[in-house]
């Protein structure tokens, strides 16, 4: 999985490329405690690149929405693909995170 950072103003962009799975998974929580320490409080996750999500990845998305609302950040996903939202749906994840179309909208909808 390739993870690409990207700041734009006060929110930081994080792309997902690849497979987010048990093999993947550490590398994204590891990304991500890095950037809340540096002082960074707002996310976009862009998903577009995102073959294939596990329940170990799951669990990294979880955890990184738990580290955020912990520093009272924000937290949005965007163009997510059928196959990774089908799982975010069965899986009741949808409810969990704001997601939306295109990360313009959940630029926005963080700022």
């Amino acid at each position: 999985m390739t993870i690409t950072e990207q700041v734009q103003g006060d929110i930081v962009l994080v792309s997902l490329q690849g497979r987010l799975d048990g093999n993947t998974s550490a590398s994204l929580e590891s990304a991500f405690a890095k950037l809340v320490e540096q002082g960074n409080g707002k996310f976009v996750f862009n998903l577009q690149g995102l073959d294939y999500v596990s329940s170990a990845g799951l669990r990294s998305l979880l955890s990184a929405a738990k580290m955020v609302k912990v520093i009272q950040g924000k937290l949005a996903l965007a163009r997510m693909n059928e196959q990774v939202k089908e799982v975010f749906d069965m899986s009741g994840f949808s409810s969990i995170f704001k997601l939306y179309e295109t990360e313009d909208e959940a630029v926005n909808a963080i700022k």
